[in-house]
Parts: structure tokens; C-alpha cells; sequence
């Protein structure tokens, strides 16, 4: 049986994942209390829900906050035989707050004496014992909701028993550095093409840039030392049953050399591994 437990902070898109897996023929179930998992694990598992592909829950500050903090102990009292996967949504502080305003919704820990930020706040540390029990993490700061939908059923829905979904992701470090990344390079140190005026306006994947970055000898080097680091560990990675590995590849802007690193990697891992994906976080 696979359960999908959906948590996240308010505001990060939990209701869209809810929705895409009830598209996808899931059972699923907004705002369960914790106490109540093993009881939904026992009834879903009778043959008149085989139906359905598996089910998924969503658990959130909305719990009172003791059961958020049993959360680990329930988990682990359910039986063997569940396979259990905690998707976890989150977002910058203030794409929040950016959302909450634009949509006029009140945040569930907000009141007269709790302000926005501190609601924020003090949800992420609520939630910290789902955070830390994340078998896949996405940051949705920069997502539409068509993004998240495509993000979750390649890397959630696309994934397959035994094998390992590997995201190359770019990213520029002025935006900060993604919540979901598992492994972070910096490479930074390299030539940068925004500084040679007909490159500017380009990125990573047009040619010109290719070119001029692989003109430069660090380049190779830098690409080098990348393969051989996870040639060796992305198998081990695998080995250990897990499920789901980010690799955030950053630069300043997020808009040269990340996007033709990751690009380069992508392209070269997909021939090794049967899901590799590639997100550009800084592009259109």
C-alpha cells in the first residue's frame, strides 16, 4: 500500500498537490489529524479501496500541535507493509507573505495578537518533524501551479519502486539558495559571460555561451571533477534506497554557467539513470 502524506507551509501549494493526486486515482484527505493515521492506514486497506492507486493525506499546522510533535512515533507504529513517502512543500518567507496578501487569506496561525510573519514563523517550526522525515522536498517560490503539477509527477508520481528520480537544478545565488536541493555546487568561479556584452542577453543553453564557456580551460576541469564525484556517489545514493536526489548547481544570476552545468549533466545522466530531470529556477 503506498500512503503519500502532502504537508508543507500554508501558502506553498499543499491544496495543488491534493488535487493532482486525486486526479491521478488517489484516495485522498485534507487536514487528517495525526492520531487518525493508523486508523485511515487500517480502513484503506481493505478490498473495497483497491480501486484506487494508493492514498494520500494532507498533514499540517492545522493539527494540534502535540500531534504534529508525535508525528515520528506514529509513523513508525504503522505496519511493514505501507509504504510511506512525505512530500514537503515549502517557500521563501516572502513569497508567503506575497501570496497571502494577493489572495486575502488568513493564515491558520495568524490571529489579533499573532502577526503574518510570526504565523510564518512559527509554522515552520511546528511542522519541523515532517521537514526533517521529507522523502521529497520541493520549494515552490518560484513555481506556478502548472510548474508544481509537472514537478510532482515526474519526481512523485513518475517514480518507480527501487530506483532513484535525479533532478539537475540551476539556480542563482542571489535568489538564494533552494530549500528541495540535496547536493549544492558552487560555481561561481568560473568565467562569468555576463561581463562580454554580446552574451549577456543569453543563457546557458544558447550556443555562444556553450562556446565561450567551454573555451575556458577551468571549465573542463570543474565538469571533471563534478562527473567523477557523482559517478561515484549518485550509485550509493541508490544503494541506500533513496528515492529522490536534487542537485542545485548555482551561479550569481542563475543564468549562464548553472544553466549550461546542469544542462551538461543532465544530458550525460540520462543515458545512466532511467529519471533525470532538468529545471532551469531562474528562466523563463
Amino acid at each position: 500500500m503506498r500512503l503519500i502524506i502532502i504537508s508543507g507551509r500554508s501558502g506553498s501549494g499543499k491544496s495543488t498537490a491534493l488535487h493532482l493526486l486525486e486526479d491521478e486515482g488517489y484516495y485522498c484527505i485534507d487536514n487528517l489529524p495525526v492520531s487518525l493515521l493508523p486508523a485511515l492506514v487500517e480502513e484503506t486497506g481493505r478490498e473495497s479501496y483497491a480501486q484506487f492507486r494508493g492514498t494520500a493525506v494532507c498533514i499540517d499546522a492545522r493539527n494540534a500541535w502535540q500531534d504534529l510533535a508525535d508525528f515520528p512515533q506514529v509513523r513508525d507504529s504503522l505496519p511493514a507493509s505501507v509504504a510511506v513517502e512525505i512530500l514537503f512543500l515549502e517557500a521563501q518567507d516572502a513569497t508567503l507573505t506575497k501570496r497571502f496578501s494577493e489572495t486575502r487569506r488568513k493564515h491558520p496561525l495568524s490571529s489579533g495578537d499573532t502577526p503574518l510573519a510570526d504565523a510564518i514563523e512559527r509554522e515552520r517550526a511546528l511542522l519541523e518533524p515532517l521537514a526533517a522525515d521529507a522523502s521529497l522536498m520541493l520549494d515552490t517560490s518560484s513555481m506556478t501551479i502548472y510548474e508544481l503539477r509537472d514537478a510532482i509527477k515526474q519526481r512523485l508520481l513518475g517514480s518507480s519502486a527501487g530506483s532513484m528520480s535525479i533532478t539537475f537544478q540551476s539556480f542563482g545565488f542571489k535568489r538564494g539558495v533552494p530549500a528541495d536541493a540535496d547536493l549544492v555546487l558552487d560555481v561561481r568561479m568560473l568565467p562569468n559571460p555576463h561581463w562580454v556584452q554580446e552574451l549577456r542577453a543569453k543563457t546557458g543553453l544558447d550556443a555562444q555561451v556553450r562556446d565561450y564557456l567551454e573555451a575556458q580551460p577551468p571549465t573542463g576541469e570543474l565538469y571533471a571533477d563534478i562527473r567523477y564525484f557523482l559517478d561515484r556517489w549518485l550509485p550509493r545514493y541508490r544503494e541506500s534506497n533513496r528515492s529522490y536526489m536534487t542537485v542545485a548547481i548555482g551561479c550569481t544570476g542563475g543564468q549562464h554557467r548553472s544553466v549550461y552545468l546542469a544542462d551538461r549533466l543532465y544530458r550525460h545522466y540520462r543515458e545512466l539513470f532511467p529519471e533525470v530531470h532538468l529545471r532551469h529556477r531562474e528562466l523563463p
